[in-house]
């Protein structure tokens, strides 16, 4: 069960990591004085990334859960 919470730790670190990459896209294109449209065309980029990154996140965090309840 062990390698439950380990597999599911390294998952949810795998999704944290996508969702501070999604942040740092974000703010990347604020601050470049991007026209409306063009700000609008790249979150609109971004945001599929950001729900996969989120339900890898939670994937892992459930996988953590099952680990722990069967260990």
């Amino acid at each position: 069960m062990e390698s439950l919470i380990w597999g599911g730790t390294l998952i949810s670190v795998i999704g944290l990591v996508g969702l501070f990459y999604c942040i740092l896209r974000v703010v990347r294109a604020r601050r470049a004085n991007l026209s409306s449209d063009t700000l609008r065309a790249e979150m609109s980029k971004v945001v599929p990334l950001n729900m996969g990154a989120l339900m890898l996140s939670m994937l892992g965090l459930a996988v953590v859960i099952v680990g722990i309840f069967l260990g």
